[in-house]
């Protein structure tokens, strides 16, 4: 091994890395062969590595930098918050002012009817959290038996012990023993995919009565939530009809099924509103949220839950007893201050309006992609998108996981200056911050259409394609 002395800094940490740290959804050996990418600072939309080269982030770092790279405002908001007060507790009655202004906060801009905040580290933090509190809720409300949980195929519900089996991909379930016997799965809506057609109505009655006999299956009387993202996000960007999440909403009412929305990649106008729910009027029983919380610039999630969900745990409750749930980072000062500010510059900063305004440039963009060689279907809502790649457009032909596109297109895509979310089942994930502008925009499409042209020119890819 070359003395650490002898290597460039990029060198040195790239040998570091590969000694001694452990990369989330990695495969380890692979890891260590191909060495990390060093990211060094960024800017708005714009990263740069630790060679020096200009990157257009069209990913939002992990579908979280919302605001964009470089905000003062928000490192002040943090800098003040570590002089004033770094850490309190929320144990034994304690607490903080920005702690329990964000709460405040996330009551007023949430949908109607989720008027208690439980504040983590992050998403998959607020899953389990929310799954130990729906059986709370079950046992403390005379309903022991209702102890399965029902989420989606393909759906991402985190990655801790309970969340990474509502969450449907294998790669979280492989060698975990996962799922449980307590966690089932309906059909993804998919509409690219769905065996009963792409029609809107026909998506969403077939969700609706795969939910239906779940639950038949189940039990009604065993069954205690449904998990689902509006926007199915590590599952392939899958965009669901409009009124799917409503109809989905109102099934679980009348099945006396709790409904739990994870929006901790759709909130904070990933999608157009503040939150996912608001375009279609639900008001779930509690709601998990993460990354736009706080932009990535800080670790943290929060769990909403409703008046029925608190009171029913609040009342049920031995007097004297605790609810035996916490952490010692929840409700962190400093995150919370970070997400504060965050939100701020959401409303007062213009974000909202300009993700908003500048989503019909990202949907024109996605969609003209579509009459690329290589792409099936182009989807999106909001500024959370997708490009389907396949060998055959008629047929809807994947490509044979052989050929590992995956890896051809993200490097390709790296080479050109852009950085997105390269799928291994062809899909691509596109989630821009809500920062970004027309031009680049431009610039975002000018070098995705380059990216592809170069990978269909590989004549690996071009046989396959033929």
């Amino acid at each position: 091994m070359i003395p650490t002395a002898q290597l460039s800094l990029n060198e040195s940490l790239v040998a570091l890395d590969r000694a001694h740290l452990v990369h989330p959804v990695a495969n380890w050996r692979g890891h260590e062969q191909r060495g990390a990418t060093v990211l060094q600072s960024g800017r708005g939309a714009w990263l740069r590595d630790a060679e020096g080269r200009e990157l257009l982030d069209a990913f939002a770092g992990l579908w979280c930098v919302n605001i964009g790279y470089g905000h003062e405002s928000v490192v002040e908001a943090a800098a003040r918050q570590m002089r004033k007060l770094p850490y309190a507790t929320g144990y034994f009655g304690y607490a903080s002012e920005p702690a329990i202004e964000l709460a405040a906060k996330l009551v007023e801009i949430a949908p109607a009817g989720l008027d208690h905040v439980y504040l983590t580290l992050g998403g998959s933090e607020a899953v389990d959290a929310a799954v130990r509190l729906i059986v709370q809720y079950y046992n403390s409300t005379g309903r022991p038996k209702k102890k399965q949980f029902i989420s989606i195929e393909r759906g991402y519900h985190g990655s801790s012990s309970t969340g990474a089996g509502l969450t449907a991909l294998p790669a979280f379930h492989r060698g975990f023993d996962l799922p449980r016997p307590e966690q089932h799965y309906i059909a993804s809506p998919y509409p690219y995919r769905n065996p009963h057609g792409d029609d809107a109505q026909a998506v969403i009655a077939s969700s609706v009565a795969a939910l239906r006999a779940k639950v038949n299956e189940l039990g009604a009387g065993n069954v205690a939530a449904f998990f689902c993202e509006p926007i199915q996000g590590s599952g392939g960007v899958i965009v669901p009809p409009v009124g799917w999440l409503k109809a989905m909403r109102e099934a679980c009412r009348e099945l006396d099924v709790l409904f739990v929305t994870d929006e901790v990649i759709t909130g904070f106008g990933r999608t157009g509103p503040m939150f996912a729910c608001e375009a279609e009027g639900v008001s779930p029983d509690l709601m998990a949220v993460a990354k736009g919380l706080t932009s990535g610039y800080a670790p943290m999630g929060a769990l909403l839950i409703s008046e029925r969900v608190y009171a029913g745990i609040a009342d049920g409750t031995p007097a004297g007893a605790v609810v035996g749930h916490g952490a010692t980072y929840c409700a962190h000062p400093v995150s919370a201050a970070v997400a504060l500010e965050v939100i701020r510059l959401y409303e007062e900063g213009g974000i909202l309006a300009n993700g908003q305004r500048v989503a019909r440039h990202f949907e024109a963009g996605l969609q003209a992609m579509s009459h690329h060689p290589l792409v099936g279907e182009a989807r999106s809502r909001g500024l959370l998108g997708a490009l389907e790649l396949v060998s055959d457009k008629v047929a809807k032909t994947r490509f044979d996981a052989a050929l590992n596109l995956a890896d051809r297109v993200a490097a390709a895509g790296y080479r050109n200056g852009l950085i997105f979310r390269a799928f291994g089942d062809g899909i691509l994930g596109f989630a821009p911050a809500l920062c970004y502008t027309p031009a680049e925009f431009e610039q975002l499409f000018d070098r995705l259409n380059r990216t592809l042209d170069e990978v269909l020119d590989q004549p690996e890819v071009r046989r396959a394609v033929s």
